[in-house]
């Protein structure tokens, strides 16, 4: 029985849920029954259930624990924090990465001296004056600080305190720098990583530079959007996260150079592997990455066996046991739910595979050589789908979509990713002492590069590369396909492998085919994307799609959330995109979507010059050879059937929000309304020019605004539905109560997309 790994892996199941569902007044009480209940486990256990009752006692014991731990943890460290919490006062503090730039200044992390003594890791928010700093720099500002279990808008999240910042702040007025004359030993892991970084980009062409960077240290900053997105959607983007994967290249380009000796290989890669953690930031999935390493290593020094899981339930353990606040890490969760999964299934996925492998006849008849190195793609696809066993539902949570093209793209691209990491990182020391070999070096790996980004975004642009998790029927098939898994994990009988495949095939095309029905089935669907802080209406009708907007602040890129929605609808072609206006929180995506997505024309407004985000949407438009079309009076598009689209034009004339165009979209006898950024008084031009019939949906003005969305409005067109885009927490206080109490006086549904995500209606005729 693995004592270790089973104590673990309870206490880590405790952080999580500590961290997730349980308040923290539960947390002592509820930890202490599990400490009590483990006692009479080990003391009252009878001979027949001995062993079963220990293994329940040890569960026990290691829930407690974290339990317990937990709410010491956070009471110590945030205690003396209290006293900081909403208040603006001096600071000194050392820097300790280097500045991030944001829309703002930029962001550095440093620790602040405490008076009290010690020091708290905070997250500071700087002016121009952040950007020359460097790790080791002391500086001294005024800075309005709050803890970082909550954000300045107010909400709880667990993103900061996951990676061990205790505090954010935001500086005010001068900033004081002193830069000590030697490097603090504590900053040469980020001036290296720093310099690494540069011989790497020094050494290889620049197409192919800001990829090595991403694979060998873990930095996306030179990675593009469009290329970012690729790599979720194919299920690349552990590639250029350092975790466990890079380790275990590092350690067999090693083992390769020194051969066979166990112990030799060791030495070697042991502190390689601390030195490389330092290097790459020590986030959480990188250390528990380490430690495992260190651990097997460390089994081979003493000439013990290695036992992975045992040395995964330790690495989570210690890292939990430092800060029990990264169980909430995104990063960690992925990490550990593809190891555990890996080693749980992986072997028995390639052994299956490797069976029915052997049966064909033909196989027979080759060398050896060459059946081991036709066997690589099992090994790949088993290491993979272990992989995916537990990542796919946490990917589903967090990322809203599952990459259905994950085990070809791993197939196609592991192997590369492999030769790149290590001759990148090969590459980089070089260069640090003989830039010119470097270069020379670094050529043939550029080709392996630029394969990457060719086989990944042409992976990408596939229809269905990835489902979208929003979907009714792709939730049931998630829920179908781990049922499958449970029995199987508890049957323990051999099943018929093809027969489980085919029967996920055909669940897989019925998902497909109930949800592409549900949307094509409908005379009219309208889908508000859920984009933050910004508006992006889809409208499908007639076998015609149009976009109205693309712009906002969610976590993902606007343009992605349209294209994904597209994509995950079969589709890779726009018919039409519409801009209201080119403020950003209704155009910034509109440059992704033209790398993602074939728009055929788009209508705008008359270009006013003075905006870069315009200029820049015209320029690749024209790049593209897509059709651009001034609305400057009322525009009809038939969409087919009976759906019609009438643009209006601008009728304002003073802020951009007053000379957006506005848009009603006919159906029959249903019709939606989009005002775009308009105030009541444009709106009561609007009412002039186009005397509106009832309207079944309005999209709110404004994003909930009580300067739009007049009462006048309301009563013309008497909408049944006003849908409202906005994004939650935003700083605008939008919805505003004002709105919302007009819509409530006169019994109007109300939808959000900050509470509700995506908002889909459908016409049925």
């Amino acid at each position: 029985m693995r004592v270790l790994a089973l104590f673990s892996f309870s206490f880590a199941v405790s952080t999580v849920l500590a961290n997730e569902l349980l308040p923290g007044i539960c947390l002592l009480p509820v930890g202490a029954v599990f400490f009590l209940t483990a006692g009479p486990l080990f003391v009252l256990s009878r001979k027949d259930a001995r062993e079963r009752r220990k293994r329940a006692g040890i569960c026990c014991l290691g829930l407690g624990f974290g339990l317990i731990w937990f709410f010491l943890w956070t009471s110590l460290s945030f205690a003396p924090l209290d006293a900081l919490d909403g208040r603006t006062v001096r600071i000194t503090a050392t820097v300790v990465e280097w500045p991030n730039e944001t829309q703002y200044g930029y962001a550095v992390v440093a620790d602040i001296d405490l008076e009290e003594g010690g020091r708290a890791r905070t997250l500071l928010y700087l002016d121009e004056q952040g950007e020359p700093l460097r790790p080791g720099d002391r500086i001294e500002t005024v800075a309005y600080l709050v803890t970082a279990d909550r954000t300045f808008s107010g909400e709880e999240i667990t993103f900061y305190t996951a990676k061990g910042i205790l505090l954010q702040g935001k500086g005010y007025g001068l900033l004081t720098v002193d830069r000590p004359d030697s490097t603090p030993l504590s900053a040469l892991p980020a001036l290296l990583a720093n310099h690494l970084k540069a011989c790497i980009s020094s050494a290889f062409p620049e197409d192919a530079a800001a990829l090595v960077i991403a694979v060998v240290t873990g930095s996306r900053e030179g990675l593009s959007d469009q290329f970012t997105s690729s790599l979720q959607r194919t299920g690349l983007s552990h590639t250029v996260a350092v975790s466990g994967m890079h380790l275990t290249y590092l350690s067999g380009f090693i083992g390769q150079l020194l051969g066979r000796h166990r112990r030799r290989t060791a030495l070697t890669v042991i502190p390689l592997t601390l030195f490389f953690m330092l290097v790459a930031g020590c986030t959480p999935s990188i250390v528990r990455a380490t430690v495992m390493v260190v651990l097997l290593n460390l089994a081979a020094l003493v000439d013990r066996e290695q036992d992975s899981l045992t040395a995964l339930g330790v690495a989570i353990f210690v890292l939990l046991l430092q800060n029990p606040m990264s169980a909430s890490h995104v990063g960690l969760q992925l990490s550990f739910a593809s190891v555990a999964g890996m080693l749980l299934f992986s072997d028995r996925v390639e052994a299956r595979l490797s069976g029915i492998f052997a049966t064909v006849g033909w196989m027979k008849k080759l060398p050896a050589r060459c059946v081991r190195v036709l066997r690589i793609p099992i090994t790949v696809f088993a290491a993979t789908a272990g992989a995916m066993a537990f990542t796919t539902p946490l990917g589903a949570v967090y990322f809203g979509q599952v990459s259905l093209i994950a085990p070809l793209a791993n197939l196609m691209t592991l192997w590369a990713i492999s030769f790149v990491f290590c001759g990148g990182l090969t590459v980089g020391l070089l260069a640090m002492v003989l830039p010119s070999a470097a270069q020379m070096l670094a050529f043939p790996l550029a080709v392996l590069v630029r394969y990457l980004e060719w086989m990944t975004n042409t992976l990408a642009r596939l229809r269905f590369a990835a489902i979208p998790m929003d979907s009714f029927y792709y939730q049931i098939l998630l829920g179908f396909f781990y049922l499958l898994l449970l029995c199987a994990v508890f049957r323990r009988q051999k099943e018929n492998l093809r027969g489980a495949v085919l029967v996920c095939c055909v669940a897989l095309v019925g998902a497909v085919c109930f949800h592409l029905g549900s949307y094509h089935l409908a005379s009219l669907t309208v889908s508000v994307l859920d984009v933050g802080q910004g508006q992006s209406v889809l409208l499908h009708a007639g076998g015609r799609y149009v976009l109205v907007d693309c712009g906002g602040d969610s976590g993902d890129d606007a343009g992605d959330v349209a294209a994904n929605m597209l994509q995950g609808l079969g589709e890779n072609k726009l018919d039409l995109l519409v801009l209201t206006h080119f403020h950003a929180d209704h155009a910034n995506g509109v440059l992704q979507l033209l790398k993602r997505i074939e728009v055929c024309a788009i209508l705008m407004p008359e270009p006013e010059g003075d905006s870069v985000l315009e200029e820049a949407i015209v320029s690749l438009a024209r790049e593209q050879g897509i059709e651009l079309v001034t609305v400057t009076g009322d525009t009809t598009v038939e969409l087919g059937g009976e759906a019609t689209l009438t643009v209006y034009p601008p009728l304002g004339s003073q802020d951009i929000n007053e000379r957006g165009l506005s848009l009603l979209c006919t159906d029959g006898t249903f019709d939606v309304l989009i005002t775009g950024d308009m105030g009541q008084e444009v709106e009561r031009l609007l009412m002039e020019h186009a005397r509106f019939p009832k309207v079944e949906i309005l999209v709110a003005g404004h994003h909930g605004s009580k300067t739009s969305t007049s009462r006048e409005l309301l009563e013309q067109i008497r909408p049944d539905t006003v849908v409202i885009s906005a994004g939650s927490n935003n700083l605008f206080g939008h919805p505003h109560q004002e709105m919302l109490r007009k819509l409530f006086e006169q019994s109007i549904d109300i939808y959000r997309t900050d509470w509700m995500g995506t908002v889909t209606i459908q016409v049925k005729t």
